[in-house]
């Protein structure tokens, strides 16, 4: 039981310790540079990648449009039915409730119509 114990502490010392965090960090950092895919100034391997993925990210844009559409209705119903239910109750902060609401809705609208912008996609 004893020896358990010691054994114990030096692994959480050693795992603990600054050199080790240091190597761990290094070894991250040489092993993703052993894996790049620069020879000596040649990017079109990074370049192809590049346009591969704006390809992919551009067919999930009206997706995801209509995501943050269908976000905006859900938040719309449950904020409507919270407003009913603290105006039932008479409490003091409806009119904040309301505003948050709103700002919600208007946020994720907002965003729908901004995200094909902001990827170039008309």
């Amino acid at each position: 039981m004893i020896k358990l114990k010691k054994v114990t502490k030096a692994v959480r010392k050693f795992v603990t310790s600054p050199r080790t965090l240091m190597f761990a960090l290094m070894a991250i950092v040489c092993s993703g540079l052993c894996f790049a895919q620069n020879t000596a100034g040649n990017y079109e391997a990074g370049t192809a990648a590049l346009t591969t993925v704006t390809e992919e990210i551009a067919k999930y844009v009206p997706i995801v449009v209509k995501l943050c559409y269908a976000i905006a209705g859900v938040v719309a119903v449950v904020g409507a039915i919270s407003v009913y239910i603290a105006m039932n109750n008479e409490e003091q902060d409806v009119k904040k409730k309301i505003m948050m609401v709103v700002g919600a809705c208007i946020f994720l609208i907002a965003a729908a119509q901004a995200l094909p912008m902001f990827f170039g996609i008309s």
